[in-house]
């Protein structure tokens, strides 16, 4: 492992520089979405499991917006290393083209039909009641967030991951006391209750937006050029489609597939509790996964950038080396959140929550089962969306992808909960088994050396 991780002076000092701003932008969107988890709770575990089963439509927009900054990055982090930042203008340009039509479309139905697509999710009607006015309004913060979200993906491709730390700094401040005073009803304002929270996130949304235009405007690592950027060209958008049209399915595919996992919940014995423990558990182990993200993110800008400056000598063992790094992220992840389960979470959070006995339990049982499938979510996550996507082999990994999820985990889960009734500890495990496989298949992959590509032309 030792001569693995080897590499020459200042490597890993450039590593880090990447991964430490995403790990904070990480922590970040964490914080706010934990303290939109803490707010609500506080109204009491069916508001709880109401914005749990609103936000999993939603869900499709955020894995989608992360498709499109994704597919972006593999050109960009290309084109930054071989210095042409025409291409890349044009790159921002298609991706904010897509994002922004195919999120403002999706927030217009859900704000048209939030009732009809609520009940797909939950056989619950007043959960259904509930969460409709919190899904109508976060509809249109996610379209505001691909502007912003597609933006900092740009930058952080062209290794300025801290411009993501800034923005997200300013506007989850601004989340969380508009959480405060809508929610509540304090400082004179309404209590709106979870529609306070959807109003709190729209505003912060807003503002990322203008922090974002701004910088645009006087940034000079990527002079923006409005022509390229409102008339891309053919050339330019042929290639996004060829190499990042399997990410935006992949993502697209894959965050359908995701949002079947709560369906599946939504419709076993005591779905109020299971959702409402869902939600928490999900965004506790995201507070201990935040180097998971950091860690692809950083390896698909370095392999990016080792090809597009013409370093295909070097590629393989960079790769190795960062996916070695990843494992050893994984599996500090896992102690430090079974530490955090039985030292703090248990005594000390969960009781802060208005929740039943239960879903408290439920909650438990599923980080116990997260933190013993993180270091191989990492290693898994490291190796796809790191170096495969990096290296522009996005078909092969939307392949692995797609048929782990669809194919095993899917049926898997949906059999256990809904056919043998089995209980939450044996279906959340269901769930984790493409973790497994997924890691299997894209280690083979990297192992054949078939996903090396150089996806830049001259423009």
């Amino acid at each position: 492992m030792i001569n693995v991780l080897r590499q020459p002076k200042g490597f890993y000092r450039n590593v880090f520089a990447l991964m430490i701003p995403m790990v904070l932008q990480n922590l970040i969107s964490q914080t706010v979405s934990f303290a939109d988890t803490f707010m609500i709770g506080l109204l009491g575990e069916q508001s709880l499991a109401a914005t749990t089963m609103a936000s999993t439509p939603l869900f499709i927009f955020m894995i989608f917006t992360f498709g499109v900054q994704s597919g972006a990055g593999i050109l960009v982090a290309q084109y930054w290393g071989k210095g042409n930042t025409a291409a890349i203008n044009r790159v921002l340009g298609v991706a904010l083209y897509i994002a922004v039509s195919i999120t403002l479309a999706g927030a217009v139905v859900i704000a048209l039909f939030p009732h009809p697509i609520l009940s797909l999710v939950t056989n619950d009607p007043a959960l259904v009641v509930l969460g409709a006015p919190y899904a109508q309004i976060v509809g249109f913060a996610m379209a505001l967030n691909a502007v912003s979200m597609v933006y900092i993906a740009c930058q952080r491709s062209m290794e300025n991951a801290k411009l993501g730390v800034v923005v997200l700094s300013v506007s989850s401040v601004f989340n969380i006391f508009g959480n405060w005073v809508f929610i509540f009803g304090n400082l004179g304002a309404p209590a709106l209750g979870i529609q306070g929270a959807a109003v709190s996130t729209l505003c912060a949304r807003a503002i990322e937006v203008v922090i974002i235009s701004g910088y645009a405007l006087r940034n000079s690592r990527l002079p923006l050029k409005i022509k390229l950027l409102l008339r891309p060209g053919v050339t330019i958008f042929r290639d996004y489609l060829k190499y990042s049209l399997p990410v935006l399915l992949n993502e697209a595919l894959w965050g359908f597939g995701a949002m079947l996992y709560p369906v599946i919940l939504g419709h076993m014995a005591g779905a109020q509790s299971i959702l409402a423990a869902y939600n928490i558990a999900g965004n506790l182990e995201r507070f201990f996964a935040v180097s998971i993200f950091a860690c692809g993110g950083a390896t698909a800008v370095i392999i990016g950038r080792e090809l597009g400056a013409g370093r295909q000598d070097q590629v393989e063992r960079v790769a190795n080396s960062l996916i070695t790094l990843g494992l050893i992220f994984g599996l500090s992840s896992c102690g430090l959140l079974l530490l955090a389960r039985f030292t703090v979470l248990e005594p000390f959070v969960f009781p802060l929550f208005d929740l039943s006995s239960e879903a408290i339990s439920n909650a438990k049982t599923i980080l116990l089962i997260l933190a013993c499938v993180m270091p191989l979510r990492t290693f898994g996550f490291t190796m796809g969306v790191g170096v495969l996507r990096g290296g522009g082999d996005t078909k092969a990994m939307m392949i692995i992808d797609v048929i782990t999820l669809y194919f095993i985990s899917l049926p898997v889960a949906a059999i256990a909960g809904l056919v043998l009734r089995a209980g939450i500890g044996a279906v959340y495990s269901a769930m984790l088994i493409e973790d497994t496989l997924k890691s299997i298949l894209l280690f083979r992959r990297i192992r054949q050396k078939k996903w090396i590509h150089d996806v830049t032309r001259e423009i």
